[in-house]
């Protein structure tokens, strides 16, 4: 058994989760059992998860999306089930986003990246002033068919991609999840390929108009890797058991 707030620390530090202005209030978001044993990872809170982590026995949840986006205004309907729940079971709630998608070992992006055999090269995606993404380059040009097809068998997902630009790539920039904000970035920096969770409708003219080529890989399906990252460190370095909760939601 590990002390909660022993492991809560290490990723405080280890996440910067503090040095990012966001509007997920990262961190432990509801504090349960002082002992873990069993740590549950899943890319959402949701009843869903909070079920089927304590079915397992889990005494902290450590997810992508949490509860809280800049406050709670009441404690009633679906907010007062879901606390309900984790106060009932003394499941422990820990979140980190922006924190999670921007790390350079273990976060979303960078694992994007990896999977692509690539490095990060530099810093991409400012948001609130911080960059949460990045930029790497192929050492020769790839497909952009090779690259959709890559991350659809590796995601284990349905991709989009939109070829606006040149057939051969070589860099890319990565933000997982809903990234359309950096579109325009993208296109300024003269990125051959955009890669993001979901694309939205209003970014599909401007990355045409641009020449950007773009993949759209799924906001679920980007986001799973960073808390699976997390999975074998925690594992490693606290002795915990360790369970990915997978529940897509197709989006």
């Amino acid at each position: 058994m590990t002390d909660l707030y022993e492991i809560v620390s290490f990723l405080d530090e280890y996440l910067r989760i503090n040095e990012f202005p966001d509007k997920s209030r990262n961190g432990l978001q509801v504090e349960g059992k002082s002992e873990v044993e069993r740590i549950a990872f899943a890319v959402d809170a949701s009843m869903e998860t909070f079920e089927r982590a304590n079915k397992w026995g889990a005494d902290l949840l450590i997810v992508h999306h949490g509860l809280i986006w800049g406050g709670i205004e009441y404690v009633r309907g679906l907010i007062q089930r879901r606390l309900k729940f984790l106060l009932q079971n003394e499941l422990n709630l820990y979140a980190a986003h922006l924190p999670l998608d921007a790390h350079p070992e273990v976060g979303n992006n960078a694992q994007l990246l990896k999977l692509l055999g690539l490095e990060p090269k530099e810093p991409f995606g400012s948001y609130g002033g911080i960059s949460v993404g990045y930029v790497a380059e192929f050492e020769e040009p790839k497909h952009m068919s090779f690259i959709a097809q890559t991350l659809a068998e590796k995601l284990d997902t349905n991709v989009k991609a939109f070829e606006f630009g040149r057939e051969e790539v070589k860099s890319v920039a990565v933000v997982s999840g809903g990234g359309g904000f950096a579109t325009v970035e993208a296109i300024e920096k003269g990125i051959d390929l955009f890669i993001t969770g979901e694309f939205l409708h209003q970014n599909f003219h401007m990355a045409k108009e641009g020449g950007l080529n773009v993949i759209a890989a799924g906001h679920y399906a980007t986001e799973t890797l960073g808390v699976k990252s997390l999975m074998p460190l925690l594992k490693e370095k606290f002795g915990v058991e360790v369970l990915f909760i997978d529940a897509p939601t197709g989006l």
